[in-house]
């Protein structure tokens, strides 16, 4: 695979570059804050992006030329919407998911798990998006970070809400470390996709999952009350 977030910065503009060394982040999905000027024209996001995707699923580099010839924007209005191609990669990459909607019923444990095994990610975001994110991501710590910031950490939300409120119901711990968990039940199932490489038509998995995130869900209860000690009898 070509695409590497390395070969996109090969094709940003210095005023990009600085923007991305100084720490400037996109926010909700890798679009940067709108500053002072010209209004944007309708639809530059939407083509700006679609120029992306096809570039990556082609297996092509993504470059600044390329995005521009695609998407029929001009440079300028790319960096204002994207402060480095790195943040525009990362948006590219995010196309099509969707955050799981958690309902917080009577069983959160199986709320939880449905939510990982049966919930979508989207219809637009497939298996094949997914592994080519982790396999760039793999090789571009950038890159990694700008995904978590713009796209991870906020679908974080839902589950974020189900243990706070097993907390509040006193089913968990008080004292839980809520985004441990959350690291924790994420990586059982990322496992599962990168060292076993497998997918989630194959019932084992999960179960394997299911099994895995129970017994994290046992170390984060709360402990039972202690039983009332026996009276003892009179001799």
């Amino acid at each position: 695979m070509s695409a590497t977030a390395a070969s996109v910065q090969a094709g940003a503009a210095p005023s990009a570059r600085r923007a991305e060394r100084s720490g400037v982040a996109a926010e909700g999905g890798g679009t940067p804050a709108r500053r002072p000027g010209r209004p944007r024209a309708e639809g530059h996001d939407a083509r700006i992006l679609a120029a992306a995707v096809e570039l990556l699923e082609r297996g092509e580099e993504v470059t600044v030329s390329r995005v521009v010839e695609l998407s029929g924007v001009s440079r300028a209005a790319l960096y204002r919407r994207w402060p480095s191609m790195t943040d525009l990669l990362a948006a590219a990459l995010d196309v099509g998911r969707e955050a799981p909607r958690i309902p917080l019923g009577d069983d959160l444990l199986a709320a939880l798990l449905a939510a990982y095994t049966t919930g979508s990610a989207g219809a637009g975001y497939t298996e094949e998006r997914f592994r080519l994110r982790l396999r760039l991501a793999m090789t571009d710590r950038k890159l990694a970070q700008a995904y978590w910031r713009s796209h991870v950490a906020r679908r974080r939300g839902g589950v974020a809400a189900l243990l706070a409120e097993g907390v509040r119901r006193g089913e968990l711990r008080d004292d839980l470390d809520i985004d441990a968990c959350i690291d924790l039940i994420n990586g059982v199932f990322y496992y599962q996709f990168v060292v076993r490489g497998v997918n989630f038509d194959d019932p084992a998995a999960v179960a394997r999952c299911e099994n895995a995130v129970r017994v994290a869900w046992r170390g984060m209860a709360a402990d039972p009350p202690a039983a009332d000690a026996a009276p003892e009898e009179d001799e």
